[in-house]
């Protein structure tokens, strides 16, 4: 709260995650909680209990969900998109923007989200270049970055964050993941998103403050909940 984070997100990676997500947000008022199943989960999801927790009055988001098809020992790549299929349903079925995880499976994940045309949501930690940024924009999603920007290498990723719309940018953590270069090898925690913020405010010329306001109307107006 002190460093201005007033209001966040747990999210899950399978059911039990997903379950324990649910249980902090009842416990914190300051806390929501995502539903969701990660790519490279070995086991099958449970969708029907999956789509009865999501039902929860503090779910906010499907998610975290995606494909990865970087990872050697995975689901194979047609299962991880029946999967994604699936979980989209859910979403949809049920009114809910996802949280997209996206590690070598852009044109797949683009794929995916035209076949429901319904589908709102977010690409989650978001690392690809403009033109794939733009690809994304098109079908109405968001676009969230974390610490990574600050990385010296990423100056193509920091010139999407400078072009991106300005109602369709979140920033996110990524606990305990996601760290700004300035804690490389510190476990990230919700207060270190001032460390993303900072360089946000910088690239697109805005006091901190202007875009503390901006994210908050983006994050309401996608999670719609969060209100």
């Amino acid at each position: 709260m002190a460093a201005g984070v007033t209001r966040l997100i747990a999210v899950g990676a399978n059911l039990e995650r997903s379950s324990n997500a649910v249980s902090l947000s009842h416990a914190y008022e300051e806390v929501w909680a995502g539903v969701g199943h990660y790519p490279l989960e070995a086991a099958e999801p449970d969708l029907n209990a999956l789509g009865r927790l999501a039902r929860d009055e503090m779910v906010v988001a499907i998610g975290e969900i995606g494909l990865d098809f970087e990872h050697v020992g995975g689901p194979p790549r047609d299962r991880q998109i029946q999967r994604l299929d699936e979980l989209f349903a859910i979403a949809t079925s049920l009114d809910l923007p996802v949280s997209v995880h996206n590690r070598g499976a852009s044109e797949e994940l683009l794929a995916a989200i035209k076949r429901h045309p319904s589908l709102r949501g977010v690409m989650h930690y978001f690392a690809l270049d403009w033109d794939w940024a733009q690809r994304f924009l098109e079908v109405g999603f968001y676009l969230s970055f974390a610490g990574l920007i600050t990385r010296p290498s990423r100056s193509e990723l920091r010139e999407v964050v400078k072009r991106c719309p300005a109602d369709r940018l979140l920033l996110e953590t990524d606990s305990p993941y996601g760290n700004a270069q300035q804690r490389m090898g510190v476990p990230n925690r919700p207060a270190y998103l001032t460390d993303t913020a900072q360089l946000v405010a910088e690239l697109r010329e805005i006091s901190l403050e202007q875009l503390g306001d901006q994210e908050r109307t983006n994050a309401i107006a996608l999670f719609q909940k969060m209100k």
